[in-house]
């Protein structure tokens, strides 16, 4: 292209204005007017373009878990949400009468029982937004459902039954949600119920769970005038209409609930301003609080875990869900809004924090596993990067090398084949070995993620499998419940050989006596576990025993002369044998059979056959025969010097002591104390933790 001078480019700019009939002044400004144009289109494709690809999405995904006490309606809550999502096309009750039972309880144990067993995941898509859902079981014996799932979920929703209000185990799984700091919203149902109260149930929220909260919502009525509820954001009056409740109708606020909704809003300002700076500034300068101010604000504080917002509603007259289902949306976080760590195994474990991007290394928590019918379903939260079918992973626990066979996404017992898979997605996969708690990566980074917490099991029952054809099938249940329940220990009693299965209760021990029943036809006996009892002698008492038997060819001698007595008590052994022989009556090559003789004596005492503790047995003397004396005729000589001299040593039987530490609300702890000397228990301790009191006491096992 030719340059152009100086002198020629006047010439061109009065051509172009005559071709454009334009002056150059006017042409001059078009042309720039033209250029800012053109640059705002820049600025806004270079933002887009600055902004990665997967940002929108991540945006838009929530992944959430709801957790409750026992029957305050968390089944039934998600059941709701899966209709009103379009997951599922009819509604079927918990109880139901048709005998179909809830979607999330896919178990024929949980739908006969009317319970959450195991927690069920899947996912849904409300207004754009993609929805994982994990529903938790409410009982404490399946604890450990609830604790892993909230591990690796970034929000969750607390049931409140309106009638019961904060229950025992409200109180355990909001321990659990500060625990893994999960963001959470709380849900107030069942106020069609004679005798609902949202307002004491928030006030035992405050003072019980030491929530900062405040209602989002006002009920329009209550009990059986249970009409819809008033949205004190967007200050809207919402009514449920259709045969369940599927048509959202907005309308104004009542003019009687005017006065009523005014004061809870400005309750709700209130208590987000005392967490909130920008709001606080608002407030305190009297300026107009808009819709969009507040909800940001309560955003901001729900996600930095200062505020609780609570919303209201009756799921099983499908009422207030679509509302709450809005607030998930607005209040929890996204996953790259919340912060993970992991432990580089490369640096001496030390904490790195995850930004949560697919772009980054493959980072994945198995936090559950199942045997499924196509061999272990392997539940994974990714954290980092993207996982493919067919991908090689690495478990970083084990060093091994794996490929993904089969990645699908699950809803409750249902599969859905999937290609990939990234960053903040529940997923689960198929046909990889592991154990729960593993971290998968893609190789190039040694990360592990830090574990859930585990309880310790609080009971123990004795099993037998009826039929002794069925102890391979037996062996193997347990050994898959093993894996599937970190919660769940089987052991061999040394002493009775009894096969010990210990868990968090006895409904748990019983679900899993009765999936041996039904899973793996092996019927099992079912009993306490034997009381593992000791004695142990009270007195010195003396021996001279002579074993002697002929019987043509070589006999039988041995004698053995000293006494047993108690050990000092703190001693640190349990048996104590001392040799105190002067000169060679009995040879020295003897001395070990006889020790041994008096050990394997102790391992069954004469009062109910077990083994005999705190013992200290000591040889004086004896005498040997040149021919006759061998090493079991003085093992047998010192067998029958226990039993002769055990009746003279006063023996008593000892009880197995167990500490036990319990930890009870406070206003609970005079009721507990009570009991446990009703139960002839000894109160050692008590300490204060929190709202809590901790008692320590020592407890006779057979009580």
């Amino acid at each position: 292209m030719a340059r152009l001078s100086r002198s020629s480019a006047p010439r061109l700019l009065y051509a172009l204005c005559s071709t454009a009939s334009q002056s150059p002044a006017a042409f001059l400004l078009g042309g720039s007017f033209q250029l800012r144009q053109f640059s705002a289109g820049n600025a806004a494709r270079a933002k887009a373009e600055k902004d990665p690809w997967w940002k929108e999405s991540m945006e838009r995904l929530r992944n959430i878990g709801i957790s409750a006490h026992i029957d305050s309606g968390k089944t039934t809550l998600t059941e709701r949400v899966l209709y009103y999502t379009g997951r599922i096309h009819e509604i079927h009750e918990v109880r139901g009468r048709d005998g179909v039972g809830a979607k999330m309880d896919s178990m024929d144990l949980e739908r006969e029982k009317g319970i959450t067993i195991q927690s069920a995941a899947t996912f849904c898509t409300w207004k754009d937004y993609k929805i994982n859902i994990i529903d938790t079981p409410g009982h404490v014996d399946f604890t450990i459902e609830v604790e892993r799932a909230l591990r690796v979920l970034d929000g969750a929703i607390l049931v409140l039954c309106s009638v019961g209000g904060v229950q025992s185990q409200s109180i355990t799984v909001d321990r659990q949600m500060r625990r893994y700091d999960v963001p959470r919203l709380a849900f107030i149902n069942k106020l069609d119920r004679m005798g609902a109260d949202p307002w004491k149930v928030l006030n035992q929220a405050r003072s019980k769970l030491r929530h900062h909260s405040a209602a989002i919502q006002v009920p329009i009525g209550l009990e059986e005038d249970f009409k819809g509820l008033i949205d004190l954001v967007q200050l809207k009056a919402y009514y449920f209409h259709g045969s369940s409740g599927e048509k959202v109708v907005a309308e104004d606020v009542p003019a009687d609930m005017e006065a009523f909704v005014a004061e809870k809003r400005r309750e709700l300002i209130e208590t987000v301003s005392e967490v909130d700076d920008k709001l606080a500034e608002a407030f305190l300068g009297d300026e107009t609080i808009s819709a969009a101010d507040l909800q940001e604000a309560v955003r901001r504080a729900t996600l930095a875990q200062k505020f609780i917002p609570v919303f209201m509603g009756s799921a099983f007259k499908n009422k207030g869900v679509q509302p709450l289902l809005d607030g998930v949306l607005n209040y929890l976080p996204c996953p790259i809004e919340v912060s993970n760590y992991a432990l580089d195994q490369t640096k001496n474990e030390d904490k790195v924090e995850l930004p949560g991007s697919p772009d980054g290394p493959l980072v994945a928590l198995a936090f559950k596993l199942e045997e499924g019918r196509f061999g272990q379903l392997t539940y994974l939260r990714i954290y980092e990067g993207v996982i493919r079918k067919g991908d090689f992973i690495v478990n970083v626990n084990t060093g091994k090398r794996i490929k993904v066979p089969r990645l699908v996404r699950m809803h409750s017992d249902e599969m859905e084949d999937i290609q990939e898979a990234h960053a903040g997605q529940i997923v689960a996969v198929f046909g990889v070995d592991c154990a729960s708690g593993d971290t998968f990566t893609d190789g190039s980074v040694k990360y592990t993620m830090t574990s859930m917490n585990v309880p310790e099991p609080v009971m123990s029952l004795a099993v037998q499998p009826v039929s002794k054809d069925s102890g391979g099938q037996f062996s193997k249940a347990l050994n898959r419940f093993q894996r599937e329940d970190p919660t769940f220990r089987v052991g061999l009693d040394p002493e009775s050989g009894q096969t010990i299965i210990s868990g968090m209760g006895e409904l748990h021990l019983d679900i899993y006596v009765e999936r041996i029943r039904r899973e793996y036809k092996v019927d099992a006996s079912v009993g306490k576990p034997r009381v593992n009892f000791r004695e142990t002698v009270t007195q010195r008492a003396d021996f001279d025993y002579l074993h002697k038997k002929q019987s043509g060819g070589q006999g039988q001698y041995g004698r053995v002369i000293g006494y047993i007595e108690p050990l000092p008590a703190g001693s640190s052994t349990k048996f104590e044998f001392e040799n105190m022989l002067v000169g060679q009556a009995i040879p020295s090559n003897f001395v070990p059979a006889i020790e041994k003789g008096f050990k394997e004596a102790a391992n069954s005492g004469a009062l109910i056959g077990h083994p005999v503790e705190n013992l200290r047995v000591v040889l004086t003397d004896g005498a040997a025969h040149a021919v006759d004396s061998s090493e079991l005729a003085f093992k047998l000589a010192s067998i029958y010097a226990f039993r002769q001299c055990y009746a003279t040593s006063r023996p008593v039987i000892l009880e197995p002591v167990m500490l036990v530490e319990l930890k009870v609300p406070t206003e609970f702890q005079g009721a507990v104390a009570g009991d446990i000397n009703k139960r002839k228990g000894v109160i050692v301790g008590n300490d204060q933790e929190g709202d809590d009191s901790v008692i320590t006491a020592h407890k006779n096992t057979k009580e």
